[in-house]
């Protein structure tokens, strides 16, 4: 059975329909609008189908997003990634696309609601931090922002799946690193040394690094969807179905882990001595009005486990290491077989079939996203998902991404390479040529201690912003270790302002996309890692974790200075190097093919 369904999540549903059911119980609840999340309430990028509300009511796919529903208007508000996608999955004729973050929600309802206006909130499925955003932008508009008791597309959606019931497991201590009972008294010396008595943990993946144990509820993230009360003396109750937990399990979470059924969170919370740490980012606002209401002292401060969970030890980065080496193989054989093969005989979803297979072979547990596979105009879409109505068949002179990654027991990976079928297209070669040059820039960069995110971010653009070009997503993303593909906190992007650290993992990956015509992008992981340094300095660089060539057929190579052309050769020596060995005698032929030196053309 395939890890990766090919139809199309939102169906032939009757979107128009389900909109007016929702509108018809705001006019029945008194509400003028309603906001409908991407999120579920625990702020996942990805959820369950249980959760999929925005899907379930517009349609529309992405992994980012909201709607707002009032009496005559239905705003989607979707960022730069999905600008194209949401015209293709949502009925114009109901459901208007909104450019997000240029137009602020706030500017958005001061048009489409009077002054008086009610707009409902389930309060469980937003943050304090986006209410108290959103609260103090309507400050002056007269409308008012109602947390709702009982959902009302929930109420609309009579069909909706049950929630998820996926088998848990326990994560070997050895991959990890650190016991669950280490990890656990780390964090509650730390809640003792900042004078709280508790913490509230809502991030599955904060919870399920903390006791060492993966699980099965959200395909392609190995987490367990819970919630937990870390208690300052190392003791946790875990809110989560206990039907996900078998004996052995239990054993390994030991005795001072109480396994409990969520619906107990509430009362739990209710009967908390303070101050209890809860992170208004992203900890559901419900969370924080149930401590208020008990007149429990709340300590505003970010979830106590996402540092120690981004940086890295020493152990889940030799897993990282060794899954890449294994994943780096089964890309190897990928792009040889891609070579051998005529693309008008191919489709995306016999390229994204043929790349399970083979990391089945090389021992995934599973994808860790949904692979990205766009021949020609479908590349331009920087998610994009194929589907069995998409799926479009490959052709000569086009561009093919694959964006993709494995689960594997010891690590996750994630990268994204792009090839020319046929001869490289003339329009193609100057911007893929920028976007390596900038991807280059990144892995080679060295910065100071206390460098963020958004101080390099402008490395990976600038060769594109020379071309009068740029690309509408960030440059690279926190990668969990063995867990959730997609980690916060730590990013490279414009507004990231947390410093890097030694063991954050990160993606590289500067694009460029053309609408209607074709996308680029490329992409390693890197691992942040000391640098040399003059005496009283301490410097920080990165490591690349993935080992797979880079494509050379698209490069303009007079673009290329001395320094990358020499990093791009070091690199796919190394690449050689490790993967030759575990290859078979024809792809370990083409795998020589694709990292020839190009220095003995170096300008």
């Amino acid at each position: 059975m395939s890890f990766q369904k090919f139809d199309d999540p939102a169906g032939d549903a009757d979107h128009p329909a389900r909109l007016a059911q929702l509108r018809a119980r705001l006019a029945a609840d008194g509400l003028d609008g309603f906001i409908v999340p991407r999120a579920d309430a625990h702020q996942g990028e990805y959820v369950a189908d249980a959760d999929a509300r925005l899907a379930w009511l517009t349609g529309f796919t992405g992994s980012a997003g909201f709607a707002i529903v009032t009496a005559d208007r239905a705003g989607v508000f979707i960022d730069g990634r999905y600008r194209v996608q949401v015209k293709a999955q949502v009925d114009p004729h109901h459901f208007t696309p909104v450019p997000w973050p240029e137009t602020k929600p706030s500017d958005w309802l001061r048009a489409a609601l009077p002054a008086g206006g009610r707009l409902g909130f389930d309060p469980w499925l937003h943050t304090r931090q986006e209410i108290e955003t959103l609260e103090k932008a309507l400050a002056d508009s007269g409308i008012g922002l109602i947390a709702v008791d009982h959902n009302p597309l929930d109420a609309s959606w009579t069909d909706r799946p049950a929630p998820p019931v996926g088998r848990a497991r326990a994560h070997d201590d050895a991959v990890a690193g650190e016991t669950a009972a280490e990890k656990r008294a780390r964090l509650a010396a730390q809640l003792r040394e900042d004078g709280q008595a508790a913490a509230l943990l809502t991030l599955p993946d904060s919870i399920s690094w903390l006791l060492n144990i993966r699980g099965s509820d959200v395909p392609k993230n190995p987490i367990v969807q819970s919630f937990a009360v870390l208690s300052d003396d190392g003791h946790l109750a875990l809110f989560a179905d206990p039907a996900k937990f078998d004996d052995a399990l239990r054993a390994h979470l030991g005795n001072q882990v109480a396994i409990l059924h969520p619906e107990g969170l509430s009362p739990a919370l209710l009967d908390l001595e303070g101050p209890v740490r809860i992170d208004p980012a992203s900890a559901p606002e419900a969370a924080f009005r149930l401590l208020e209401s008990a007149n429990t002292q709340v300590a505003r401060a970010s979830d106590p486990a996402v540092l120690p969970k981004a940086r890295k030890n020493a152990a889940e980065l030799d897993g990282m290491r060794a899954a890449h080496l294994r994943d780096g193989v089964a890309m190897v054989r990928l792009l040889a077989w891609l070579d051998t093969q005529e693309p008008a005989d191919l489709t995306e979803i016999a390229v994204v079939e043929k790349l399970e297979t083979l990391r089945r072979d090389a021992g995934i547990t599973d994808i860790s996203f949904d692979t990205i596979c766009g021949a020609g105009p479908n590349a331009a879409l920087p998610h994009y998902r194929v589907t069995r109505a998409t799926n479009r068949r490959l052709a000569a002179g086009e561009v093919l991404l694959i964006d993709s990654g494995g689960q594997y027991p010891d690590g996750t990976t994630d990268i994204t390479r792009t090839l020319p079928l046929g001869d490289p297209l003339p329009d193609v070669v100057a911007p893929y040529t920028a976007v390596l040059r900038g991807m280059i820039a990144i892995s080679r960069a060295r910065f100071p201690q206390g460098v963020a995110g958004a101080h390099i971010d402008a490395l990976a653009r600038q060769y594109l912003w020379s071309q009068g070009q740029d690309y509408d997503h960030g440059t690279g993303h926190g990668v969990g270790a063995a867990l959730c593909v997609h980690e916060g906190p730590v990013r490279i992007s414009r507004v990231s302002t947390l410093p890097l650290e030694e063991g954050m993992i990160l993606s590289n990956e500067p694009g460029y996309y053309r609408e209607g015509a074709f996308g680029i992008r490329i992409e390693n992981l890197i691992v942040v890692t000391p640098a040399e340094a003059e005496p009283g300095r301490t410097m920080l660089g990165f490591e690349t974790l993935t080992l797979c060539p880079i494509d050379t057929r698209l490069i303009d190579l007079a673009a290329l200075s001395r320094d990358e052309i020499a990093w791009l050769d070091a690199y796919h020596a190394q690449v050689r190097d490790a993967l030759s060995p575990h290859l078979d005698t024809q792809d370990r032929a083409w795998l020589d093919r694709a990292t020839r030196p190009l220095g003995s053309s170096s300008v």
